[in-house]
């Protein structure tokens, strides 16, 4: 990111070079492992990258606000005149989702001038939208003094998700960017909201994201009707235990789906909350042990079990997975973030991390016709203030 070039582009769009804006960043996420169990209560495994959504901001005189992207052609304009109401399918709603949280709380916003510039690829499954909400509430909550707390500017972040722009997300994604660190993953119970920073320490090994370049739009996905079907199955489920969700059964209440749960498809989707929750609880404790090689097994797994039990997957995201699979120097792969396209997340030696994005981006494009984007992220810290 080059700061001067975006400073640069901030006053050719608003003017006036006597007042300095303010930068903020906020990253991206990538979840190693624990994907559809945040929603049911449970157990996930992400950690913040070195790319994510980058916001220069400027108060004004008065109650307009405008808003402004280096990555569409698509600036908008609007007045605080009380709450918001979503605006359709623009990206602008994410920004006034938080706004509108802030309002609600009391909190008096005055004019703003907004650039954002992000490098997270949109639609890809890394949060490119939890990354424009927190920096988004992070900035705000300085610029006005509001005083909230990480937490409280992460669950407003989701609450804009949820009620504004109308993505029934869990938690996960807003917290990883809110409170990662760098070098660490962050082991969160989503029901508690209790966590844990556990280094992740990869010395041989490269991290890479594989983006399938297919787009899929979360809303208009099944990932609404997957939620549905975990809630019909804990309902079921208590004739067996007086359970709030899904994540309060372990790996040893297995064998009981069958007896309470007749109908398979929704047996499936419970099978894969439960066992995804153990391979979460698994896969922290062999990091601890430094057992990449375990660690890596178990994303596997987790994989397997989003392809035949949750079928979130897709043709894109398994070609990738086994045909990555069989390259050497691969210990785990897997897609990550809500399916149906998006990316996979994989560890793979690093002097064979050349040989398999040649190999496999070669046969993606043979079985899917598309070309897929990597990337060797860096595990980054969460959102906050940046000096330039």
């Amino acid at each position: 990111m080059n700061k001067k070039h975006f400073s640069d582009k901030f006053y050719e769009k608003y003017g006036n070079r006597n007042e300095k804006p303010v930068l903020f960043f906020s990253p991206g996420r990538v979840n190693l492992i624990g994907e559809h169990t945040d929603y049911n209560g449970g157990y996930v495994f992400p950690c913040a990258l070195n790319y994510g959504t980058y916001l220069l901001i400027r108060k004004t005189e008065g109650n307009k606000l405008k808003f402004s992207t280096l990555n569409f052609d698509h600036d908008e304009e609007t007045t605080i005149d009380g709450l918001f109401k979503n605006t359709g399918k623009t990206w602008i709603n994410y920004p006034l989702g938080v706004i509108n949280e802030f309002l609600k709380r009391g909190k008096k916003i005055s004019g703003l001038e907004l650039l954002y510039y992000g490098d997270v690829p949109n639609g890809a499954g890394l949060s490119s939208s939890a990354s424009i909400e927190i920096v988004t509430a992070v900035a705000l909550n300085e610029l006005f003094n509001a005083g909230f707390t990480t937490l409280e500017l992460v669950k407003m972040g989701q609450l804009a998700e949820n009620e504004f722009v109308g993505m029934n997300c869990g938690i996960m994604d807003q917290f990883a960017v809110g409170f990662g660190k760098k070098d660490h993953a962050i082991f969160l119970n989503c029901d508690t909201l209790d966590y844990e920073n556990v280094p992740v320490i990869l010395d041989d090994f490269s991290l890479i994201i594989t983006n399938t370049n297919k787009r899929r739009g979360l809303t208009g996905s099944k990932y609404n009707e997957r939620r549905a079907e975990c809630e019909k199955a804990v309902e079921l489920l208590q004739a067996y235990k007086p359970i709030r969700n899904l994540s309060e059964l372990v790996t040893g209440d297995l064998d009981v789906l069958e007896k309470y749960i007749s109908d398979p498809v929704v047996r499936r989707r419970a099978k894969h909350v439960i066992s995804e929750n153990g391979r979460v609880i698994e896969a922290v404790k062999v990091l601890k042990e430094n057992n990449i090689k375990r660690f890596g097994e178990l994303m596997n797994l987790s994989h397997d079990s989003l392809k035949d039990d949750y079928e979130v997957t897709g043709t894109e995201l398994d070609t990738l997975v086994y045909e990555g699979r069989k390259l050497p120097g691969v210990i785990g792969t897997r897609m990550t973030g809500a399916g149906f396209g998006g990316c996979t997340v994989s560890i793979v030696l690093k002097e064979e991390a050349e040989n398999f994005m040649i190999k496999l981006a070669k046969a993606y494009t043979i079985k899917t016709g598309l070309v897929p984007d990597f990337y060797q992220p860096e595990i980054g810290n969460g959102a906050g203030k940046l000096q330039y």
